[in-house]
């Protein structure tokens, strides 16, 4: 492997500036004339990673004609969002749109880039009624508030199998956390779900056309959204099964029911021919075949989306190498504004911070063979999620990866800041110490 001057001169040689959102617009062309934009992230808590992906899906919104955001959320949460920008929904404003993310982490989306974002979309769709663009949630962890939103649709389209519904997710009702409910039908200590969450979705799906006779486009849309939620209650049965068999069966579930959303929205907005983005995490937007997750027999959303669509889909990751982020100590604990510690030697985060650029992008697709050759890698690749350990980062956070087979442009921002929570707790406000406290005062 070349010398990390040298390596880094050339990733500097093919950088593109990204310090102005103008810095930007190449990207979004090259992005804008295909049908999938999967836009990752390299934490779940970084304003800067969030706020470029906001402003390149405004750009792909207005100049590309791109229609449907599909977020790393629950589909009945992002559902009530969507109502609110699209003028359908109850809320007054957009922070009473946002208020169904109440599960952990609700950073994630109760924070000040995405509030002034579902804003945005809703002045845009006011002012463009034939070309709106909508927002709806991808991943499968709302079990029982699905259920709710599918028995709702149910009672008032058809009482009689809204009871049908009732008697069978009643399966779930002595378990009010789905992970008990797995747990418990994995061990044999309860009977599984399964066939009664499938035969639900069958009789949704067989009735469609009963459900669908009133009201045209409208109720169209609101079977679609019931059906969704119905899959979603079937893929999730299986996800909190497989927790207890290994990571790979119950990532690979997860990531096969993301893929599949997108594309059901590609297909039931406007008979597939629609564009849409996608916003999660670089671990799965960035294709797995290129990490060592393959490795480990995990595939990912955008692997699943490449090998679909081809050259018609574009895969966008970002990194940092040192900065603030928002995120937790463990699952479930407040949210913290934590030191992100300088990238590790031998990474792609040290690589990108020895050139020198505070911030610019790559076209991994178009570089001269020196810059292709340091970023074949294999080199290691931070990944922090709703957690960040710092004190065992390498392991809980680093993965190798090959990043020009991994993504086909990376931004990198250098120094990052923390997302600003809507509920911000004194703890989060005052921030974490840096490690030299007090040498360094």
């Amino acid at each position: 492997m070349m010398t990390l001057t040298k390596a880094a001169d050339s990733v500097a040689a093919v950088a593109h500036p990204g310090a102005i959102e103008s810095d930007y617009e190449p990207l979004r062309q090259r992005a804008g004339d295909r049908q999938v934009v999967l836009i990752g992230e390299a934490s779940h808590g970084t304003h800067e990673f969030y706020e470029i992906r906001v402003e390149l899906t405004k750009r792909l919104i207005a100049e590309n004609g791109f229609r449907s955001l599909a977020v790393e959320a629950d589909w009945p949460d992002a559902l009530r969002v969507h109502r609110y920008v699209q003028g359908s929904g109850v809320d007054a404003t957009a922070e009473a749109a946002l208020g169904d993310f109440k599960r952990f982490p609700q950073w994630m989306w109760r924070n000040t880039v995405v509030l002034e974002f579902v804003e945005w979309l809703r002045q845009w769709n006011r002012a463009h009624p034939n070309s709106q663009a909508g927002f709806y949630g991808m991943d499968l962890y709302s079990l029982h508030s699905s259920i709710t939103e599918v028995l709702r649709y149910l009672d008032e389209v058809d009482p009689a199998a809204a009871r049908r519904a009732r008697q069978r997710y009643a399966c779930f009702e002595d378990f009010g956390d789905p992970q008990l409910y797995g747990y418990a039908a994995e061990k044999g200590m309860s009977e599984p779900c399964e066939d009664e969450v499938v035969a639900q979705l069958m009789e949704l799906r067989r009735r469609a056309g009963d459900m669908m006779q009133a009201d045209g486009k409208r109720a169209a849309a609101e079977f679609f959204y019931a059906e969704q939620n119905a899959r979603l209650i079937a893929n999730a049965e299986r996800y909190y099964r497989s927790m207890f068999k290994g990571r790979a069966s119950s990532w690979n579930l997860r990531d096969q029911h993301m893929a599949g959303t997108i594309q059901s929205l590609l297909t039931h907005l406007d008979s597939g021919r629609s564009k849409i983005v996608v916003w999660a995490h670089n671990s799965h937007l960035g294709d797995a075949r290129a990490t060592e997750m393959s490795q480990r027999g995990e595939l990912n959303v955008g692997q699943l989306i490449r090998q679909k669509f081809g050259e018609d889909a574009f895969l966008l990751g970002f990194s940092t190498y040192k900065g603030t982020v928002t995120a937790a100590d463990d699952w479930g604990s407040p949210a913290r504004r934590k030191q992100v510690r300088p990238g590790m030697g031998g990474s792609y985060e040290e690589l990108f911070h020895a050139t020198g650029i505070p911030r610019f992008w790559v076209d991994l697709r178009e570089t001269a063979d020196d810059a292709r050759d340091a970023l074949q890698g294999p080199r290691l690749e931070r990944a922090i999620g709703v957690i960040y350990r710092p004190e065992t980062e390498r392991w809980s956070h680093y993965f190798e990866a090959r990043l020009a087979q991994q993504f086909d442009a990376i931004i990198h921002v250098d120094d990052t800041r923390a997302l600003t929570p809507l509920e911000r707790s004194g703890e989060w406000e005052r921030g974490e110490l840096p490690e030299t406290f007090p040498s360094g005062i």
